[in-house]
C-alpha cells in the first residue's frame, strides 16, 4: 500500500511532530541525551534550514501531518572530480505509518535532489540495531560498502 503524501521543506510549523517522530524511534546511543521539549530543538532546527548545504524535508498526509522526516546535505570533496557526496540523515517514518512506502517516497526524493545536484553518490548511515531499515535500504539498491565509527561527545 502506498499513502499519498506531499513532500516538502520542513517549517518551523513541523518541528513538534518532527522531535516527535524522531525521538519516538530513538536507539539506544540517544536514549537518555536526548531534551524532552521540543522547543528545545528550534536553534538546531533554524541553523538547519538557514544552511546552504543542507536541507530537512517532511512528509505530509491529506491533513498535512507530518507522517515522515530526512535530512539531506551535500558534502564537498576532491574525489570524483568534486562532485559532492549527498548524505541523507536522520530518516524517520511516524510508526502508525510504517509499511505505507512513505520511507520509499522520501528516499525517492532525496535521490533526485542528490541527482540535481550532481551528486556522485547517495550515501546513509543507519544504527546497527535497526535491521528492518537494512533490510529497506538492500531493497533501495544501496550497498552496505563501509564499516561505519562513531565517538559519542555528549
Amino acid at each position: 500500500m502506498t499513502s499519498k503524501i506531499r513532500i516538502v521543506r520542513a517549517e518551523p510549523g513541523h518541528l513538534r511532530e518532527i522531535v516527535a517522530i524522531i525521538n519516538v524511534g530513538a536507539t539506544s546511543v540517544r536514549q537518555g541525551r536526548e531534551f524532552a521539549e521540543w522547543q528545545d530543538y528550534q536553534p538546531a532546527f533554524e541553523a538547519l534550514v538557514t544552511a546552504p548545504e543542507a536541507d530537512i524535508y517532511v512528509a505530509l498526509n491529506d491533513a498535512d501531518e507530518v507522517v515522515g522526516t530526512y535530512q539531506i546535505h551535500f558534502l564537498k570533496g576532491i574525489a570524483f572530480k568534486g562532485r559532492p557526496r549527498a548524505t541523507i540523515e536522520s530518516v524517520h517514518v511516524r510508526p502508525d505509518q510504517r509499511g505505507n512506502g512513505i520511507g520509499r517516497q522520501m528516499m525517492d526524493h532525496a535521490e533526485i535532489l542528490a541527482r540535481s545536484a550532481n551528486a556522485c553518490m547517495l550515501q546513509l548511515t543507519s544504527n546497527k540495531e535497526r535491521e528492518g531499515s537494512h533490510h529497506f535500504y538492500l531493497r533501495l539498491g544501496y550497498d552496505q560498502s563501509h564499516f561505519g565509527y562513531k565517538k559519542m561527545l555528549v
